[in-house]
């Protein structure tokens, strides 16, 4: 039986491979974004955009075209990366990453806590730069921040929800060449997509709450 996966920030880079693989391998795909590309229109996915996660009033849209849908995998995809540097620091621009790359993922979850299915999966889109013990280069204050919070909430997500029999996995895709990393990486869009969906397949509740790179590694907090 195929599962429905709901995914944010799902128009471009990992987030489109994401959409593009799991609806290969016959899930219900349902996109979630601001603007749909039409790379994503393309795929003819069920696609609901003008959702922007950072807006209480988008995630009350969003709960309502999810109304009677059993969500069984959410992946928290969407954020931004901006770049702030002890001689440039811009606090505004350091609170939008905030307000996307933490509370975003949050608001999503919550919103939609009472559309998962027992047994659903939660993915959260992290970094490594969110790491404070790998932390050996500085700089990247909002983004690094931002993660690092995020990584606070995943794990509290995951004590919280194990009791509904709901798992969470906080996910760190790799050095992947897209828009937000100047097309430099490591790795390919696809690449990472397909790691990160093998690491939501072997998500349970006896694994729930770890910190993964998409290659398997456990990461350090």
């Amino acid at each position: 039986m195929a599962s429905t996966i709901v995914l944010t920030g799902a128009n471009r880079g990992i987030g489109l491979e994401l959409a593009r693989q799991w609806q290969t391998r016959g899930e219900t795909v349902i996109a979630v974004c601001r603007c749909p590309s039409e790379e994503l229109r393309a795929l003819g996915v069920r696609i609901i955009d003008g959702i922007d996660v950072s807006d209480d009033a988008s995630l009350r849209r969003l709960r309502k075209e999810l109304d009677g849908t059993r969500v069984d995998v959410l992946y928290n995809n969407a954020g931004i990366l901006r770049d702030e540097h002890l001689d440039a620091m811009d606090y505004d621009q350091i609170r939008e990453q905030f307000e996307i790359n933490t509370l975003g993922p949050l608001r999503v979850t919550t919103a939609l806590l009472d559309r998962m299915a027992e047994g659903g999966r939660v993915g959260l889109m992290t970094s490594r730069m969110g790491s404070i013990a790998d932390n050996d280069s500085g700089g990247r204050y909002g983004y690094r921040m931002s993660k690092a919070a995020l990584n606070a909430a995943g794990k509290s997500l995951a004590l919280d929800l194990q009791p509904l029999g709901i798992a969470v996995a906080i996910l760190h895709p790799g050095y992947v060449r897209t828009e937000m990393t100047g097309h430099r990486g490591q790795i390919t869009p696809a690449e990472a997509a397909e790691r990160l969906i093998q690491r939501m397949d072997e998500l349970g509740l006896e694994n729930t709450g770890t910190f993964w790179h998409s290659d398997g590694t456990v990461l350090p907090w």
